[in-house]
Parts: C-alpha cells; sequence; structure tokens
C-alpha cells in the first residue's frame, strides 16, 4: 500500500475515462500533477470496459508512484453509470474486500451502501474488509441537506476510517456548515474529507485542508472535471498556492455575482508571492452580499474562525455592502460604492480604490482639466468615474438609458446628463463606457456605443478589461478616434491600492500586470 501523507494539503485528480485503453494515458498525466489519483470506474462505458481496465491496471497499480482511490459511483451521487446496490456491492466484492485482490490503496464507498455490509449475513465480509482503507462517502447535487450533522453522524457510526461529504453550494454561506463540520470532525479525532461543490464552494476547495480536510480534489484539465465547480489541479497548485495554505495564512477574496471570470486572483496571487506575503485571494460568489459581511466577515457575527483579512467588492454589492460595515471613508461614502473592505481589529472598513485608478489611463493622454468627457452608465462605475473628474476640473456628461437615473446622478457630481438614445460623441474629448456591456459572458457582443456616434470623438476608453478587446473599442477603432483605452489600467491600479490596504506594502505594479495579461490572453486564445 502506498500510503498517503498528510502533513500538507493534498490535491486528489480524478481520472474518468470512457475506454479502457484511454486509462493508462490519464493516470500517466495525473501523476506528474496529482498527490492522489482518484480512479472513477462508473466512468468507463460498459462493462466490457469495465473488464478490460480491471485487467490492464495491474502492472500499473504496482508500479505506481501514487496512492490511488477506487470508486464506483452510481448516477444519483454524481456518478457516470445508473448502478443499483447489487452491482455496487458485487463490484468491491469482487475487486476491493478481499485482501489478496485490491484494486487501489483506498476505497471510496458511499454511505448507503456500507450497511449492507455490516449485516450479520455479511458479517465474513466486514472481517475480511481492512477499513483503515475505507473512505465512507455521502454526495447532495442538490443542495446543503439540513440533516448534515445527522448524515456525518451516521457515517462516524460505519467502521470506515475517512468520511467524505460533498453538497451543492448555491450561496458562499453555504460553505459554513461544510468547513464547520470539518472542525468537528478534527475536533473528534475523525479524518475527513469535505467540500462544498458548484462556483460558490471554490472556497472549500482551497481552504478546506487547512481547516483539516484529508485532501481536496482537482481536475486534469477544464474538460475532465467529474463534480460542478471543480478547479483545475494547476489552479489549485499555481494559482492558489494550496500546499502552502495554513490557519496562519491571511484569506482575501472577490466578493460580488458572477466571479469566476474574474483575473484579480491571478493578480492579488501572483503579488502576494512576489511580496512574500502568506495570504492567499479567492472569488467569493454570492448573491447576498450582506448575508456574507453578518455570516462570515464581520468578527461581532461571524460563524467560521479563519483569518479574513479584506475583501473586494464587485457588481452588483458596491452599494449595498456599506450598510454592514463599521467605518466609510468620506470619499467612498459620496460615492455611494464601496470595493474594498479592511478588517480591522473588531470592525469592517471601506473603500474606494476605484475612482482615483478610473482617470488613470486617460491622465496619461489628456489634460483632464476643463476637457469634455462622456461618461456612458449610471451604476456604481460610473459614479467612481464622475466623482474623480468633478475633482479633476473636467467638464462631464453623464448619459443613460434611464434619464431619471442620469439625471440624478448627473445633479450629485456636477455633470450635464442627456439620454443615451440617440446619443452623439462628436466634439467630446473623451467617452468612457462605465456600463458591463461588452463583458466576457452573456454582454461580450453588446456595445454602449456604436461607430456612428463616436465618430468624432478623440479618445474612447473602456472600464471593461475582459475581454481586452471590447467591441466597444472595435467600434471606436472603426470610429476613426484617436486613442483607445481598455480598463486593464484601471483594474491594475485600484488592485495595487487595494493590495496597499491589505498588506502594508507596496503593491508589486507590473507583476500584477503581467499576471491579469497572462490570463486574458489564455482566456482570448480558447
Amino acid at each position: 500500500m502506498t500510503a498517503i501523507n498528510n502533513s500538507r494539503a493534498l490535491v486528489c485528480v480524478p481520472v474518468c475515462v470512457r475506454r479502457a485503453s484511454e486509462l493508462p494515458d490519464a493516470i500517466e498525466r495525473a501523476a506528474q500533477l496529482a498527490d492522489v489519483i482518484e480512479l472513477r470506474f462508473d466512468c468507463l462505458a460498459d462493462d466490457a470496459q469495465l473488464d478490460d481496465a480491471l485487467r490492464d491496471l495491474r502492472p500499473i497499480l504496482k508500479a505506481r508512484t501514487r496512492p490511488f482511490i477506487s470508486t464506483f459511483r452510481p448516477a444519483e451521487q454524481g456518478g457516470a453509470r445508473a448502478l443499483d446496490k447489487q452491482q455496487r456491492l458485487l463490484f468491491w466484492i469482487q475487486n476491493d474486500f478481499y485482501s489478496n485482490n485490491k484494486i487501489a490503496d483506498y476505497a471510496d464507498i458511499e454511505l448507503d451502501l456500507l450497511p449492507l455490509v455490516g449485516k450479520r449475513e455479511n458479517e465474513w465480509l466486514l472481517k475480511a474488509t481492512d477499513w483503515e482503507r475505507v473512505i465512507c462517502s455521502h454526495h447532495d447535487f442538490v443542495g446543503v441537506p439540513a440533516d448534515l450533522e445527522a448524515i456525518y453522524e451516521r457515517m462516524t457510526k460505519t467502521p470506515a476510517r475517512i468520511l467524505k461529504i460533498a453538497v451543492q453550494a448555491d450561496e458562499i454561506t453555504d460553505c459554513i456548515p461544510v468547513l464547520r463540520l470539518l472542525e468537528r470532525a478534527r475536533s473528534e479525532g475523525r479524518e475527513m474529507i469535505a467540500i462544498a461543490m458548484g462556483e460558490a464552494g471554490l472556497l472549500t476547495r482551497v481552504l478546506a485542508p487547512a481547516f483539516g480536510s484529508f485532501l481536496t480534489y482537482g481536475s486534469l484539465d477544464d474538460e475532465h472535471a467529474t463534480a460542478p465547480g471543480q478547479v483545475t489541479v494547476r489552479e489549485l497548485r499555481d494559482l492558489y498556492c494550496v500546499h502552502s495554505i495554513t490557519e496562519r495564512t491571511l484569506i482575501t477574496g472577490l466578493v460580488g455575482s458572477p466571479v469566476a471570470h474574474s483575473v484579480s486572483p491571478h493578480m492579488h496571487n501572483a503579488a502576494f508571492a512576489a511580496r512574500g506575503i502568506d495570504a492567499v485571494y479567492i472569488p467569493f460568489e454570492t448573491r447576498d452580499a450582506r448575508a456574507f459581511v453578518r455570516r462570515m466577515a464581520h468578527t461581532q457575527t461571524r460563524e467560521l474562525v479563519w483569518n479574513l483579512r479584506g475583501f473586494s467588492v464587485t457588481a452588483p454589492h458596491k452599494g449595498a455592502i456599506m450598510d454592514g460595515l463599521d467605518f466609510v471613508e468620506p470619499a467612498a461614502r459620496e460615492i455611494g460604492a464601496v470595493n474594498t473592505v479592511v478588517c480591522e481589529g473588531n470592525e469592517l472598513h471601506g473603500y474606494n480604490t476605484d475612482a482615483d485608478a478610473a482617470l488613470a489611463p486617460l491622465d496619461d493622454v489628456i489634460d483632464l482639466k476643463g476637457a469634455r468627457v462622456a461618461v456612458i452608465g449610471a451604476g456604481g462605475a460610473a459614479r467612481s468615474v464622475l466623482w474623480s473628474l468633478r475633482e479633476r476640473g473636467a467638464r462631464a456628461t453623464v448619459f443613460a438609458r434611464d434619464i431619471e437615473r442620469a439625471r440624478a446622478i448627473g445633479e450629485k457630481f456636477d455633470a450635464k446628463s442627456l439620454p443615451l438614445a440617440g446619443a452623439q460623441f462628436s466634439g467630446f474629448d473623451a467617452v468612457i463606457n462605465a456600463t458591463p456591456l461588452g463583458t466576457r459572458g452573456a454582454h461580450v457582443t453588446e456595445t454602449a456605443a456604436t461607430s456612428v456616434q463616436l465618430r468624432g470623438a478623440r479618445v474612447a476608453y473602456d472600464l471593461v478589461y475582459n475581454p481586452s478587446q471590447t467591441r466597444f473599442l472595435s467600434e471606436a477603432r472603426a470610429a476613426g478616434c484617436e486613442t483607445t483605452l481598455s480598463g486593464l489600467a484601471m483594474l491594475v491600479a485600484q488592485a495595487a491600492a487595494q493590495f496597499k490596504l491589505w498588506t502594508g506594502a507596496d503593491a508589486p505594479v507590473e507583476v500584477m500586470k503581467s499576471a491579469a495579461e497572462e490570463r486574458l490572453m489564455q482566456r482570448d486564445s480558447n
């Protein structure tokens, strides 16, 4: 048996292929990256492929350098095949329970099957099984079951050495019961794996080992994920540095919805590494920022013991987040938007690093004092831009589909207001897109203004940074604008200011910029 060394975080890579002939190559690829390899026998297309795999695996397993976990999971628990209890029990009897016929170092067996093993008529099987090798698992792809603690207690009554629970997270707060269960298991001396699946559960995949999880899971690549929200082993290892996270690691992240597209983790984690700071930055997917602040962030009410240092805030929560903070800097209060929160003792302090960063790219190409600047949009980003334009003495006009919102924001920041429909930007020194139109995803093909509207404007500046070349910028070039600017420079500048607030150290700006550019290039090429 190849023992698992659990002195550090371990990443298990599932191998899930349809044909037995594909297994050797997949195992070899996994072995180059994984600490542990999971063989998903249920992924094989049929019994014939399964028989071939079991026959051909013997020499591979004998020469293995990584521990292996065998799995034969039914469809209702996330498996690839419809399997009844008798089929699954027969598989384990024939291929794993006998000590002279083991197919891997560990066997991941579902909780609903283990009582069959423990029945009186199966006592011979109970005695023949090496329960030190058994992982008793339960999966719920619907949500977090209300009786999660009761499920855990049933699992503790099995002879299995290791317990595993994986549940679906729809909100970041769904991670709380999962991580608390890990804390309970550790306090009771039980070895456990606990994962919250889905985008909102990424927090557990990165932090679970630091909470005592036996291991975490990462896919070979994006195409081979075996559960919702499963990131790649390379991301866990290289982006989130999961192997070096401990209870002392400073935790930061991005609160918003959606956040999966953000390149902020790449910037901040690269910056932490460059400065030698023990910290990690993780996406915090949530539709309810107030609940996140109350249940996970504020030291007076949080339900987790974790080393949270602060977090970024993005759409749609920059305004709503303010209600839960103890202090908001005057500029952010006037703008009505916070994009950075710092945990200061027992308080949460809010700042806006967008405002100063927003106009940094424009400062390099035009003198904003007295310049005519059009701002498209009336949301949080527009408010930050208009505040900064007023501070620089620019003559701003805000354009929005909702003229009442445009009028209200214009009055607040001494700007004119006009409807976006039919707008013409000829004669403006700069036109700034402060809407999310053009962002990668559902709105990527949209633009806040067409080439006809932009004709005659000097500079077109899109706050959207992903993709790096938006339709708005394409329309601006077609219109003959002298200069076009993407939102990447602003993104880096506001992130550098956040880094300083959290760490007290100057940010490695070029490192952050390079990390963002590299990630954007990867996405543009896909």
